[in-house]
């Protein structure tokens, strides 16, 4: 049994594999609509009264493939209004008698819609609008009983709409991405289908999401125990707070050193949730992760035996308590989604350490208080509840920590010196300013060596490479323009004081189509 967050209300988006669909989840809440991403073939009752409206997303796929993703709209009309959003909105089309063609050429970036109609879904929008298009098929023809709102120079429709009547509920179709920046007022479109056309309140603010799920929390826990395993990162903590609140020392964290943590982390970390009033017991299981790890260099093969070990190790602790009948888990809405396979949508990239067996290992109940939560969410419910902001502020660190940092097969020797390195470079970013600036930085030890020289002496040591991005949430990010003399400053330093390393380099890739960790 999991908890999920009681919602008055949401925006059911239907996800057929855009690049862009947690962007459109993203842009409805920053509007205080709660709203949930489902694989396009979901079976939904959307009869439900919680539900107000449906979004159909984009694809890379074309409505002409003979393996097209297909729903049936019809049913979904008879319930709730709908917005068809460029795949979403050629498929309508295709299933109601229109006609959709492969375009003369692929149109991709930035146009203008020019408005031939008023409707409430363009309430606001100015007659003439910049948004970004991504799409190779184009609607040539609108099936009858539909309405041309908007057309561009290059396609004869951009914007469309169900004629009144015509189903029991209402669906709008654009052939743009209102949910990305480019295009300049698609807030102002999303806001006016899920207020004007769904019926939204708007009522989704970090204190109704607090109130509710610590309710639940105290409703369905009740004088049972809970135990929490900790990792210090903010998505754990958050959680801990969440269910301190709803049932105070009736919850034990568990923070578990798997020898793969920053310099000094297991120390520092156990003091600070010390003064935030946190009954937290600390393990040192280092010695135990890495003799499992030696000889393995596989980076999924690492996660697997960091996710054995880690299981075997909270069992044992866990054993020792008694009465415990729930196991809390920091897990957030990025884990759910990307660890779901959706035929193409979100294919699992890699393997998440907070989705996984622990719960029927130990034969527990599962709370997760964040899973319905983007992290820049969890960071937002985390100021509200007081937490100090080295912990909401703190960069994300990935669950199996350095193993995936050291490339290649783990020894203690390159795990400490990737320790130290990141230790100076964290330092530094802190030192100078730049650590909040930045949304994610680690150093990354890599299995090569290259020839140096220190005074007359040759040295044969190893290069670290520098990760610094900027991103909201994780699925996309750009590499966070650090200036030369702080990236000079941080080289020179972790040079001179990490002897095994001659040789620092700044990754500048983007994600995508690079990751932010390099395994």
């Amino acid at each position: 049994m999991c908890i999920f967050t009681p919602i008055m209300e949401k925006v059911i988006i239907l996800d057929f594999g855009s690049q862009y669909t947690q962007l459109i989840a993203r842009r409805l809440r920053e509007l205080h609509v709660y709203s949930e991403i489902h694989p396009y073939n979901t079976d939904i009752d959307f009869s439900a009264v919680d539900i107000k409206g449906v979004i159909l997303s984009g694809s890379p796929f074309s409505v002409n493939d003979p393996k097209a993703l297909h729903r049936d709209i019809a049913s979904i009309l008879d319930h709730k209004p709908a917005l068809g959003i460029c795949y979403g909105a050629q498929l309508t089309a295709k299933q109601f008698g229109g006609s959709v063609e492969r375009s003369d050429k692929r149109e991709y970036g930035k146009a203008t819609i020019r408005v031939k109609e008023r409707d409430p879904l363009l309430d606001g929008v100015e007659q003439e609008s910049q948004v970004w298009m991504s799409h190779g098929d184009s609607i040539k023809q609108l099936p009858q009983g539909f309405t041309l709102l908007a057309d561009t120079k290059s396609i004869p429709v951009a914007a469309y709409k169900s004629d009144e009547g015509r189903f029991q509920n209402p669906i709008r179709c654009i052939q743009f991405h209102p949910e990305v920046t480019h295009t300049l007022e698609g807030s102002k479109l999303l806001e006016n289908f899920i207020v004007k056309i769904a019926g939204c309140s708007q009522d989704w603010t970090p204190d109704s999401f607090i109130d509710s799920t610590v309710a639940q929390i105290r409703e369905t826990v009740g004088t049972d125990q809970v135990i929490l395993g900790l990792s210090g990162g903010v998505d754990s903590s958050v959680a801990a707070l969440l269910i301190q609140k709803a049932v105070g020392d009736q919850l034990t964290g568990i923070f578990v050193n798997n020898g793969l943590l920053r310099q000094g982390e297991f120390q520092e970390v156990l003091a600070a949730y010390d003064t935030l009033g946190l009954k937290v017991k600390g393990v040192d299981a280092s010695d135990q992760f890495l003799d499992e790890l030696e000889g393995v260099s596989d980076p999924e093969e690492k996660r697997k035996v960091i996710g054995r070990v880690f299981i075997e190790v909270f069992e044992a602790e866990a054993k020792k308590m008694k009465e415990v009948k729930w196991l809390a888990q920091g897990t957030i809405y990025p884990d759910v989604i990307e660890s779901v396979s959706v035929k193409g949508p979100s294919a699992t990239i890699k393997s998440h350490h907070n989705v996984g067996g622990l719960p029927d290992k130990l034969d527990l109940k599962l709370v997760e208080p964040l899973r319905t939560l983007f992290k820049d969410e969890v960071r937002t419910v985390g100021r509200t509840l007081g937490l100090p902001s080295e912990f909401v502020q703190r960069h994300p660190f990935p669950g199996p920590g350095m193993a995936i940092r050291v490339l290649g097969e783990i020894t203690r020797e390159k795990l400490s010196l990737n320790q130290a390195a990141d230790h100076i470079y964290i330092s530094k970013l802190r030192s100078s300013g730049w650590y909040d600036k930045v949304w994610q930085a680690g150093t990354i030890l890599l299995p090569v060596k290259s020839v140096g020289v220190m005074g007359d002496e040759r040295t044969y040591e190893y290069t670290v490479a520098l990760r610094a991005v900027n991103s909201n949430d994780g699925m996309t990010a750009e590499w966070s323009n650090l200036p030369y003399e702080l990236l000079g400053d941080i080289s020179n330093s972790i040079i001179n004081q990490v002897q095994g390393i001659n040789r620092v380099v700044y990754d500048i890739s983007t994600k995508p189509p690079a990751t932010i960790e390099w395994e």
